[in-house]
C-alpha cells in the first residue's frame, strides 16, 4: 500500500470511537415499504421467529395486526409485553409500556410502526423517541415504516397522493438504522390483496382504493422507496470505501465530476455536465483547482471562475475549489473520495511547440484507469477566449508588484558574486562556483519560482565573468556548461518547491483560521445567555472573518423583525420589507443571491430546527467573494450557529418561566383551596342565620325580612364564589376525572335555573331546547356548573328586566348550546380574555366576582371534548356559546326510559 493509500490515522481512531460507542447501543432494524399492505409487519414476525429459534429472547413491544388473520396467525406464540392503560377522555387507551420493556430488558424487541404517535401522557410524544430509548439500553429492536412517513418526502407524495400524512419520522432515523430491508410488492398484486380484504375490512378497501390506493399512487410510492433505499446503499458503500481507504472509483451508479478551469469552454463543460445528469438522473460534482501556477490569476478571470461555480450550483451541482500542487491528482482524489464513475473535461489546445505535452484528459486517464474520461469541445469561441485568457495573465499587473522580490534576488546575487570573488584565491574557481550555487538556493527558498530563474541567469553570468578571472582555472577544467546548467536546473527545482510549499502553507493557514474562528465562536455562543449578547458574538465574527459590517433583526413574539442592537456606524439604512421578504420565504436575498441582487445589503434567514430566529443583514464589500464555495459555506454555518443559539437561549427563557410559573401556580392554588375551605363554614351559618330570623316567631317586621333576605343573598353569592375558588383549585389539580352519564338537556337546564331561580326575580327567562335534543354523554354535576356560571354571569352584567334566552342546535357532528342576553354586550376586544382566570369583561367592583366563573366553564366544557366562545350578537346584547360531541347513546333497556321528562 502506497502512502497515499494509506488510511488518515484521524479517522481511525474516531471509527475505533464510533464502534466502541455503536456496540453499547442496540442494534436498530427496519423494514422498509412503499405503502400499507405489501408485508412489512409478516416480513418483520418471520425474521422475529427465526431469531427465537436461535434461542435469543424475542419479545412484543407493540404490532398492529389491523384485523389480518396471516398477521395474527405469525404473532401467535411470541411472548407479548402487557400494555400500558392511559385514560384519555374517559377512554381507556392501550400504548406502549416502555418502563415495562426496560425492565424485562429483552434481546430483541418488536415495534411496529415506527411513525406511530404516542398518547397523550407518555413519556415521549413519538414512537422513534421510545425505540431510541431502547436502543441507548443496549436493547436491539425490529420496526416498519412507509415511505410516506419519511419526513423529507412527506410534501412530495402528499403532492402525489393529495393526501397528506401528519405521522412522520425524522430522516436521520431512518438513515442511522443499522439494517434497512426494502420489503417490496408489484402494485397489482397489492392490489388484489387489498380487495381480497388482506390489507383492510371490506368496507375501508372499497375507500382506500378510490382514494389513496390507485395504481398510479402506488407505483410513484414503489420508486420513491427503492429510490431512497437506492440513496441509503450508496451511503454505506461509500462509508465503507472511506473506512478501507478504497481507492479505484467503484461504477455502481452514474455520477458525474465537472472540472471548470480557466479556458473558455467552462460553461459549455458545466451545462453539458448539467445535461448529461439530466438525462442519467444523476448527481454531479464541479470543480476548481487553484494549483500554485493559477495564483497569479487576475481578479477577473477568478471572478468568471467562481461565477461558473456558481451556475453550477445553480443547475443542481455540488461545487467545491480545490488545493493541489498538480490539478490532475487532485482531481482524481475528489473523484475517488465521492466515487465519481465520470469526468467531464474540456478539450486542451494543441502545443505544437511542445511535442511531449500530455492533454489533461490524458493525465487524468493515466492517473484513474477506471473513471470514464468525457471531452467537451470548446469551439472558436472558447479558444479565442483561453487566448485572450492567457494574454491577459501575461499581462497581469501583479507582475509588477513583484518587483521588490526581483530586486532582492539581484541584490544577494550581486552579494554572492563579490563573495565568490573574494574567495576565488583562496577556494579556486569550484569554490566560488559553489558559493553561488549557495546564493540561487536561498534566493529560491526565500523568494519563490521567478526572483530563483532571475538569480539563477545572474548567476550564470557571473560564472562566465569568474571563469575570465585572473586567478580562476581553464575553462575547460570547470566544465562551465555543465555547472551553468546545474545552476539554472537548481534554481527552477527551488523555486517551484517554494512556490508550491508557500501555496500549500497558505492554504492550510486559510482552513486552520475557518476552523480556529467556528470554534472560537461555538465556545463564545455556548456561554451566551441573552439574544443582545449572541448579536455581538455575531457582529464580532462577521467583521473578523468577511471583513463587512453587519446588523441583526430577530423575531419577536408575533414573528415580527427587530434589531438586536443599534445599527453600525456607516451600514446602509435596512429595508425592513426584503428582510421580511427573507423571514417569510427562509431564503437569502441581496447580492450573491436570486433575488433583489442590486441590494446594498445581503439578507440572510438565521433558520434553526425549529424555524427561522431572525435575519442576518450583511453588508459585503466584495460580492464576489461569497461566489467561492468555502465561503459560503463558512456564512451559512455561521447563519446555523447563531440560529441554534438563538433558539436554545429562547427554550431556556420559555423553561425558566414556566417553571416560575407553574410554582406560582402552585401557590395560587394551595392559598386559594385553604382560604376557601376557611370560608365555606362561616358562610353557611350565614345562610343559616338568615333563614332562622326570617323563619322564627314572631313574624319579622318588613325591615328586618328585607334585612334577613339580603344578608342570605350576599352569603350566597358569597359561597358561590367559594364554590368557584375550590372548583379551580381542583380543575387545576390534575386531569378533569368526568363521571359521564347519558342524559337530556333540559334535565341539566332545569337544575342550574332552579338553582339560580333566587337570581332571576328582575330577568326574564326563555328556554327553547327543542322537542328533540338526543341524549349526551355527560358528566351531569360539571356541565350543570357551566349552564350555573353563563347565567349567573348574565345576571351580574345585564340590567334588571333584560331577557336571558337558553338554547340549543343539533348539528352533524355536535351539540351547541347557548346563553344569550339583550344587555350591553362584550367590550371589542375582550371576547377572548374573558375565559381566562381573573380576568372580567370590564372593570367592576368586587360585587361582580373574581373571574373565575367562565374559566372554569372553559376547563369543564374542553374536558368532555367541546368548544366555548364569546360574541356580542348584531341586535345587542352578549351570546356564549359551547359545543358538545354529539354520540351514538346506547340502546334503552326496559328498567330505564328512554328519556327523562322535560322541564315543566
Amino acid at each position: 500500500m502506497t502512502a497515499d493509500q494509506r488510511p488518515d490515522p484521524d479517522r481511525l481512531l474516531d471509527r475505533v470511537h464510533a464502534e466502541e460507542a455503536r456496540a453499547r447501543r442496540g442494534k436498530l432494524k427496519i423494514f422498509f415499504g412503499a405503502s400499507a399492505g405489501v408485508g412489512k409487519t409478516c416480513a418483520m414476525l418471520g425474521e422475529a421467529r427465526q431469531q427465537a429459534a436461535k434461542g435469543v429472547d424475542v419479545v412484543i413491544g407493540s404490532v398492529e395486526t389491523h384485523g389480518r388473520a396471516e398477521t395474527q396467525r405469525m404473532a401467535d406464540g411470541l411472548p407479548a409485553l402487557p400494555a400500558r392503560e392511559l385514560v384519555q377522555r374517559h377512554r381507556v387507551l392501550r400504548e406502549f409500556d416502555l418502563d415495562g420493556a426496560l425492565k424485562r430488558r429483552p434481546e430483541l424487541i418488536l415495534m411496529d410502526e415506527l411513525a406511530h404517535s404516542n398518547v397523550a401522557g407518555s413519556r415521549h410524544a413519538k414512537r422513534w423517541q421510545d425505540i431510541d430509548e431502547l436502543l441507548a439500553a443496549g436493547i436491539d429492536v425490529y420496526s416498519t415504516v412507509n415511505v410516506q412517513h419519511l419526513e423529507s418526502l412527506n410534501d412530495v407524495i402528499s403532492g402525489i397522493t393529495g393526501i397528506r400524512v401528519w405521522e412522520t419520522v425524522p430522516d436521520k432515523v431512518f438513515d442511522s438504522a443499522d439494517e434497512v430491508v426494502l420489503v417490496d410488492l408489484p402494485p397489482d398484486e397489492l392490489l388484489q390483496r387489498l380487495q381480497a380484504g388482506k390489507v383492510y375490512l371490506p368496507h375501508q378497501a372499497e375507500r382506500a382504493i378510490r382514494n389513496f390506493f390507485r395504481k398510479g399512487n402506488l407505483i410513484a410510492l414503489r420508486e420513491l422507496a427503492l429510490r431512497r433505499t437506492a440513496d441509503r446503499v450508496d451511503d454505506e458503500m461509500l462509508q465503507y470505501r472511506r473506512e478501507q481507504a478504497v481507492a479505484p472509483v467503484w461504477q455502481t451508479r452514474d455520477s458525474l465530476l465537472a472540472c471548470v478551469g480557466t479556458g473558455g469552454a467552462g460553461e459549455r463543460i458545466v451545462r453539458t455536465t448539467a445535461r448529461i445528469a439530466s438525462r442519467l438522473e444523476a448527481p454531479w460534482h464541479a470543480v476548481y483547482v487553484e494549483t500554485p501556477a493559477l495564483q497569479r490569476l487576475s481578479d477577473s478571470e477568478r471572478h468568471r471562475v467562481l461565477r461558473l461555480l456558481k451556475l453550477a450550483e445553480e443547475l443542481g451541482a455540488s461545487t467545491a475549489v480545490l488545493a493541489g500542487s498538480e490539478a490532475a491528482a487532485a482531481v482524481v482524489d475528489y473523484a475517488r473520495t465521492h466515487n465519481l464513475a465520470k469526468i467531464v473535461v474540456g478539450r486542451d489546445r494543441a502545443r505544437r511547440w511542445r511535442p511531449p505535452y500530455r492533454s489533461f484528459a490524458e493525465r487524468l486517464g493515466q492517473a484513474a484507469p477506471e473513471v470514464d474520461v468525457i471531452q467537451v469541445a470548446g469551439g472558436a469561441a472558447a479558444g479565442a477566449a483561453q487566448r485572450a485568457a492567457g494574454n491577459a495573465r501575461l499581462r497581469h499587473p501583479r507582475t509588477f508588484d513583484e518587483w521588490p522580490a526581483y530586486g532582492k534576488a539581484a541584490a544577494a546575487c550581486a552579494v554572492t558574486g563579490m563573495a565568490s570573488a573574494l574567495l576565488l584565491p583562496i577556494a579556486s574557481l569550484p569554490g566560488s562556483a559553489l558559493v553561488l550555487l549557495l546564493g540561487v538556493v536561498l534566493v529560491g527558498a526565500r523568494a519563490g519560482r521567478g526572483p530563483a530563474l532571475l538569480a539563477a541567469v545572474l548567476v550564470v553570468a557571473l560564472l562566465a565573468l569568474l571563469v575570465g578571472a585572473p586567478h580562476a582555472a581553464p575553462a575547460g577544467d570547470l566544465h562551465y556548461p555543465t555547472t551553468a546548467a546545474v545552476m539554472l536546473v537548481v534554481g527552477l527545482i527551488a523555486g517551484q518547491l517554494t512556490a508550491a510549499s508557500r501555496y500549500q502553507a497558505k492554504v492550510a493557514r486559510r482552513r486552520e483560521r475557518r476552523i480556529s474562528a467556528l470554534y472560537q465562536m461555538s465556545r463564545d455562543l455556548s456561554a451566551a445567555l441573552l439574544p443582545e449578547e449572541i448579536a455581538r458574538i455575531g457582529t464580532r465574527f462577521v467583521v473578523a472573518e468577511f471583513g463587512a459590517r453587519a446588523a441583526f433583526l430577530l423575531t419577536d413574539d408575533k414573528n415580527r423583525l427587530q434589531p438586536a442592537l443599534p445599527a453600525a456606524n456607516g451600514l446602509p439604512a435596512i429595508d425592513m420589507a426584503i428582510a421580511q421578504w427573507a423571514l417569510d420565504h427562509q431564503e437569502a436575498a441581496g447580492p450573491g443571491s436570486h433575488t433583489l441582487v442590486g441590494s446594498p445589503l445581503l439578507y440572510l434567514p438565521l433558520k434553526a430546527p425549529m424555524r427561522a430566529r431572525g435575519v442576518l443583514a450583511l453588508e459585503v464589500q466584495d460580492a464576489d467573494r461569497l461566489l467561492i464555495p468555502e465561503q459560503q459555506r463558512l456564512l451559512d454555518t455561521f447563519a446555523s450557529l447563531i440560529a441554534i443559539a438563538l433558539e436554545r437561549v429562547h427554550y431556556v427563557a420559555i423553561a425558566q418561566e414556566t417553571t416560575v410559573q407553574m410554582a406560582s401556580e402552585r401557590l395560587r392554588n394551595s392559598v386559594l383551596a385553604a382560604l376557601s375551605h376557611d370560608l365555606r363554614t362561616p358562610l353557611g351559618v350565614l345562610v343559616g342565620l338568615a333563614e332562622a330570623i326570617s323563619g322564627s316567631p314572631p313574624p319579622p317586621a318588613d325591615r328586618q325580612a328585607e334585612i334577613a333576605r339580603a344578608l342570605k343573598e350576599e352569603a350566597l353569592r358569597v359561597s358561590s364564589q367559594v364554590n368557584n375558588l375550590l372548583e379551580m383549585a381542583r380543575l387545576q389539580s390534575g386531569p378533569v376525572e368526568l363521571n359521564r352519564q347519558w342524559l337530556p338537556l333540559d334535565q341539566v337546564v332545569g337544575g342550574a335555573l332552579q338553582t339560580l331561580q333566587w337570581a332571576f326575580r328582575e330577568h326574564r327567562i326563555k328556554v327553547s331546547l327543542g322537542e328533540n335534543l338526543p341524549l349526551v354523554n355527560i358528566d351531569p354535576v360539571l356541565l350543570e356548573r357551566v349552564v350555573y356560571n353563563l347565567l349567573e354571569n348574565t345576571v351580574k352584567f345585564t340590567p334588571a328586566g333584560s331577557s336571558v334566552e337558553v338554547g340549543a342546535q343539533v348539528g352533524e357532528t355536535s351539540i351547541a348550546i347557548w346563553v344569550a342576553d339583550n344587555g350591553p354586550g362584550l367590550p371589542k376586544g375582550r371576547e377572548e380574555i374573558i375565559f381566562k382566570k381573573f380576568e372580567r369583561g370590564r372593570p367592576a367592583d368586587a360585587s361582580q366576582g373574581v373571574g373565575l366563573g367562565l374559566a372554569i366553564c372553559r376547563a369543564i366544557v374542553e374536558a368532555h371534548g367541546g368548544e366555548i366562545r364569546a360574541e356580542n350578537r348584531p341586535s345587542g346584547g352578549a351570546r356564549f356559546i359551547f359545543t358538545l360531541p354529539r354520540e351514538i347513546p346506547p340502546a334503552p333497556t326496559e328498567s330505564e326510559p328512554e328519556r327523562a321528562q322535560p322541564l315543566p
